[in-house]
């Protein structure tokens, strides 16, 4: 028996032994073949961003069908504003952001979270017209739609459609109390 466990045969068994070993550990392991986005919850953060801004927040009432939420933070902006950030993998797997703040001046915001300050045109969102804005080299289309109290800009790698998609389930929230 020890004449067997010696020398390159015993080397040889070993190893043929370890490699069955880990070929039936994955074998027998479940093995997950989709892709996995997690899902952020963006909730709880629109209700403390409402608590800290003067004005009504806009959120969606309802995410897109196979959209993700995937990311969602409150940043300092220029000026000390804040600035709410909810982003999303959309149903085709692309990225979009809403992002907004009452940062003076508007267009300033405006140009930094669109990387652009060139306008491409309009587009009608729910009857309300957002202006386009559109970065090639960055492969980054934007909707901008400044109001008298807030500029939500909508923006990402997602194609225009896609954009106005969850533009159109932007809503006001009412403040939150206390």
């Amino acid at each position: 028996m020890r004449r067997f466990t010696e020398g390159f045969y015993g080397y040889a068994v070993a190893l043929f032994v370890c490699l069955a070993a880990a070929g039936l550990f994955l074998l027998i392991t479940p093995q997950s073949s989709g892709e996995h986005i997690p899902k952020r919850d963006y909730s709880i953060t629109v209700a403390n961003f409402g608590r800290t801004v003067p004005y009504q927040v806009w959120a969606p009432v309802k995410d897109p069908v196979g959209w993700v939420p995937n990311s969602n933070r409150i940043a300092k902006g220029e000026n000390g504003a804040q600035v709410l950030h909810l982003g999303y993998a959309t149903a085709k797997r692309e990225h979009a952001m809403i992002i907004q703040s009452d940062e003076k001046p508007p267009a300033g915001f405006a140009n930094r979270m669109a990387n652009s300050d060139k306008a491409v045109g309009t587009q009608q969102v729910n009857g309300q017209p957002w202006e386009r804005r559109w970065r090639e080299d960055k492969n980054q289309r934007t909707l901008v739609r400044t109001l008298p109290d807030v500029t939500v800009v909508v923006t990402g790698t997602a194609d225009w459609p896609e954009l106005a998609e969850i533009a159109a389930t932007l809503q006001q929230r009412p403040k939150p109390t206390a």
